[in-house]
């Protein structure tokens, strides 16, 4: 089958090639992947974490084409959404039932990919923070795939939404995503927040957690920075910090969520934002401009048309 595998010496780490057929555990699905969606985390550390050759990709949208063998899951022809391991950006991919959910007819499998690795963390990370209803929410790097779920989570969840980004043309949008202040930066903030969704790191991060009051807590979702973060926790102490700085880690079963996110779209409650579409030909062009914040939004490839 074709799929995009990692190539070091491709451009941007990615070529079209052939790859094995996943072989589909008694407890998976297989699916046709139509639409894929990238992730800044799967793509910033490539070079580290993957081996040539590999497929990558958590994300993808298709339909069954052989259910799972121990005859539990959706029947085949059945549209679904998957959240997994390396392996999303193929013709086929063999998916844990826990780990996807059935796409409703009112929502197209282009929109669905952009619900996994993004709309899910958003999801979890925002339930992470405990009740917000009413409570003033920092989300940083608010612009990109994650950060505009997030906005738009935290304002369903009643939060009163400050959206920060690198850039007013970054910010353009949010507003109407439910954030009730965009800023550029962290400097126009001066009461403190409840919580912190950080996807940026290095520097802003520690400048966020000086804002969050006591009871309230900061989650590190992401390091689009890629710096480190220094946190003088001595001086936590001795101001008597009562607030909680933590690595966010989403945890499966995805199945679930992704159900839950799909409703949200079919209903008109929550937008995908995609940013940037195109064949899966083109992946290199997306992943450049997803590396080089040039995306407002989610970047979907469409492997096998839209549907």
């Amino acid at each position: 089958m074709r799929a995009l595998l990692y190539d070091p010496e491709a451009p941007q780490g990615l070529r079209l090639g052939e790859a094995p057929e996943p072989v589909p555990r008694e407890a998976q699905s297989l699916i046709e992947v139509h639409a894929a969606s990238l992730n800044f985390g799967e793509l910033a550390y490539r070079e580290e974490r993957a081996r040539p050759g590999q497929v990558l990709g958590w994300d993808a949208a298709g339909v069954v084409v052989r259910p799972a063998a121990d005859g539990s899951g959706p029947a085949a022809g059945t549209r679904v959404v998957c959240f997994g391991p390396p392996g999303a950006w193929a013709e086929r991919r063999a998916v844990d039932l826990a780990d996807l959910a059935m796409v409703p007819e009112a929502v197209e499998l282009g929109a669905a990919a952009t619900l996994p690795g993004a709309g899910v963390s958003a999801l979890q990370a925002v339930r992470r923070l405990g009740p917000v209803l009413g409570r003033r929410v920092l989300i940083t790097g608010a612009s990109g795939g994650l950060g505009r779920f997030a906005v738009q989570l935290a304002a369903l969840a009643g939060a009163y939404v400050i959206a920060a980004v690198g850039s007013a043309r970054r910010g353009e949008g949010l507003r109407e995503l439910g954030a009730d202040e965009v800023v550029v930066g962290l400097d126009g903030v001066r009461a403190p927040v409840f919580g912190v969704l950080d996807n940026v790191g290095g520097p802003l991060l520690a400048e966020a957690f000086s804002l969050v009051e006591p009871g309230g807590s900061a989650l590190s979702i992401g390091k689009a920075s890629r710096r480190p973060t220094s946190i003088d926790f001595e001086r936590e102490r001795l101001a008597g910090g009562d607030r909680r700085l933590e690595p966010f880690v989403v945890r499966s079963p995805f199945g679930p969520d992704l159900a839950y996110l799909a409703g949200l779209v079919a209903a008109g409650r929550l937008d995908p934002q995609i940013g940037w579409r195109g064949p899966w030909e083109r992946a290199p062009e997306a992943v450049a401009a997803l590396l080089g914040r040039r995306v407002r939004g989610k970047a979907v490839l469409d492997v096998k048309g839209q549907g």
